[in-house]
Order: C-alpha cells, then structure tokens, then sequence
C-alpha cells in the first residue's frame, strides 16, 4: 500500500537493533484517515470471505482492528495480556514472546467472544518473528472458529514470521513489506 509505505519514508525512524520506530502515526499516536484506508484496504483484500470477527492482540493492534472492523461491519475481539476480574468464565490462552518488549505473556481470549462459528481475521501492526501472530493463530484454532487470515500493517519481511505463518497454511496480507532498514539508509521496500 503506497500510501502506508510513503508514511514510513516520511515519518518512519529507523533505529539500531532491527526498530522501525512508527510511533508518530501507527502505534501511539494514531493518524485516524491513514488507518480508515488501512481498513478500507483490508476489506477489499478479503471481500467475500465472511468475516465476522476481527481478533487482535493489546494494545497496538486495537486502534487498526477497529477501523478495519468498521468495514466488515463486525465487532473487534482483542486478545489480553492479563487475565483481570472483568473475565468472568472459561478463556482461550496462548503464549506469545514479544519481541519488543523481550518477554512471555500469556494472553488470553474470553470463551464467550470466541467461537465456532466466527470465520475470523486476525489484524496486527507488525510481524516480524511472529510469536504473536502464532499465538493468535493458536486462540482461533482451539476455539473452533476459522480463520480467513492476518491482515498486518507492516511486515518485516527480512525476519522469519511473514514465512513462518505462511506456512502454517494461513493468507497474509501485509500493507507495507519492509526489505530492509538501516539508520543510516532508511527503508527499502520488498518490490523497489
């Protein structure tokens, strides 16, 4: 999607360590026009497969899923990292290693949210390892629901996920492709 790809040119920083710092417009600060084509985008990459459920992970993930929900005309689950007391019942739980934040979390889906019949599609900010992605993948699968596919917003296509997820079987649509990055160069895109 040129209009994202364009965004991480302009206001995109690149930093030591494989960060590819998006703060500014994608996941702390949230250009809303920017994410409506975003949704729109989606939509149109997975019209006619009977989405009903958008599944996302906390927290940067949630502003981009509930666009993109707004044009499947369905709600929004998003996955917790901690289970709280408002979880009243049974959860679907996985495990996801953050790469960003270098550590373990559990996360967790109500029982209530998550069923045999949603066909879901699974929306992100990022991939890159895609631990997340992997434990997203995995709440769908145990709860019997099918999953249509992962829509993510940028995807470090030089590190494993993106080949990892598919081929575990499952589509991926990615906005951005990020080839490679560098400080001092900035971003090349899978395609330039």
């Amino acid at each position: 999607m040129k209009l994202l790809e364009d965004r991480i040119r302009k206001d995109g920083i690149v930093r030591e360590g494989g960060v590819l710092k998006v703060d500014s417009f994608l996941n702390h600060q949230m250009d809303i026009a920017l994410f409506r084509e975003m949704g729109r985008e989606f939509a149109r990459l997975y019209a006619g497969c009977g989405v009903n459920k958008i599944l996302t992970i906390e927290a940067s993930g949630i502003g981009i899923a509930c666009i993109a929900a707004e044009e499947f005309g369905c709600p929004v689950v998003f996955a917790k990292k901690n289970k709280t007391k408002n979880i009243a019942g049974d959860v679907w739980t996985s495990k996801v290693e953050s790469f960003t934040h270098g550590r373990v979390y559990d996360i967790i889906v109500s029982k209530d949210f998550l069923t045999e019949k949603d066909r879901v599609l699974i929306i992100d900010d990022f991939l890159a390892m895609g631990s997340a992605l992997q434990g997203l993948i995995k709440l769908v699968r145990d709860s019997g629901a099918e999953l249509v596919g992962a829509g993510i917003a940028v995807e470090k296509a030089f590190q494993p996920g993106g080949e990892l997820i598919r081929g575990m079987g499952v589509r991926v649509e990615s906005l951005a492709r990020v080839a490679s990055m560098d400080p001092e160069t900035g971003v090349r895109f899978v395609g330039e």
